[in-house]
């Protein structure tokens, strides 16, 4: 499962990244079962788009993997951002 942790770590590095804001809107369209406009993926550089690729690879694989429930965590928090908050690293369960 790298592409989950990989993703979570882009998020709480950098959650205000238009990169990790993106991918907090695929996990959190991913889990909910929502739409998600693909030709958003398309803004991405080329190796976030790959990771998203892989998000979507590796969800599809295992949908109750604890590290997938702390991405959906930290990319529900970043969906409700305000200018200027932080995102509070996720425990491991």
């Amino acid at each position: 499962m790298h592409a989950l942790k990989q993703t979570r770590k882009l998020i709480e590095k950098k959650p205000e990244s238009p990169a990790a804001q993106t991918l907090s809107a695929l996990v959190v369209a991913l889990e909910s079962e929502s739409p998600f406009a693909l030709n958003i993926l398309y803004q991405l550089d080329y190796d976030h788009f790959e990771l998203a690729l892989d998000l979507i690879k590796e969800w599809r694989l295992d949908r109750y993997y604890s590290s997938k429930v702390r991405l959906l965590d930290l990319s529900v928090q970043v969906g409700d951002m305000k200018p200027g908050d932080t995102v509070a690293p996720v425990e491991k369960a």
